[in-house]
């Protein structure tokens, strides 16, 4: 069983960051990642950008023991999280811009043994857009998408799904759904997780959990 490490964490809003500051103070070494220079210089002060109870002061010991570090450009690490925005455009529909960017960023980093989850809300079918993004730049590399068995990287679905105002807590406390590409995707994914969830990991395939983050961003949209 392939053990994690370093984690490289793409997007540092609000899921990014507390989500990198959580995994610091668990054992983890974090490369916190964001394309806004102004951000990563913020941060490197141990002050946050966001508004979060309780966020700053966890901030600034992950940055002081050097467990969390930020950076605008990627390096190597075991896993990569993408967490950054799918604004709607115009027409209503999503703009995956963001994550395609954030993939780009990453395959060049990539290597045998690596895990890649996305966290961002997203249509059912993104997780697999991405493996199939990163098949196309990387022939040496085999993707859960085409081969199950013998898939050399690990690619799964994993939405956040906290409140702001009580992001720290709920990070730990929520169950969370899991839906890899393959089982053995979602298995590398859950082993991350279990280290700072107290709630429950349900492991599903990808669309599945593309399907249960929209169903309850709906609602909450109703409600």
């Amino acid at each position: 069983r392939m053990s994690f490490k370093t984690i490289s964490v793409i997007g540092l809003g609000y899921i990014g960051l507390p989500t990198s500051i959580i995994l610091a103070k668990n054992g983890f070494d974090v490369l916190g990642v964001d394309i806004s220079s102004e951000v990563i210089e913020t941060l490197k002060l141990g002050k946050a950008h966001i508004v979060e109870p309780g966020l700053e002061k966890s901030l600034s010991q992950v940055i002081s023991s050097g467990s969390l570090q930020v950076n605008t450009a990627i390096s190597p690490a075991d896993i990569f999280i993408i967490a950054v925005p799918t604004p709607l455009k115009a027409d209503n529909s999503p703009d995956l811009s963001y994550i395609e960017s954030a993939c780009e960023q990453i395959i060049p980093h990539l290597s045998s043994g690596n895990l890649v989850i996305l966290e961002s809300t997203s249509p059912i079918g993104t997780t697999e857009k991405i493996s199939k993004l990163i098949a196309k730049s990387r022939k040496d590399l085999v993707l859960p998408h085409s081969n199950k068995e013998e898939a050399t990287i690990n690619v799964a679905y994993c939405p956040e799904r906290v409140l702001p105002g009580n992001i720290l807590n709920e990070l730990v406390q929520n169950d969370r759904i899991i839906g890899g590409i393959s089982e053995l995707c979602s298995k590398r994914a859950t082993i991350m997780y279990e280290k700072f969830t107290e709630g429950q990991c349900l492991s599903t395939d990808a669309a599945s959990a593309e399907m249960v983050k929209l169903s309850e961003n709906a609602f909450r949209d109703v409600n």
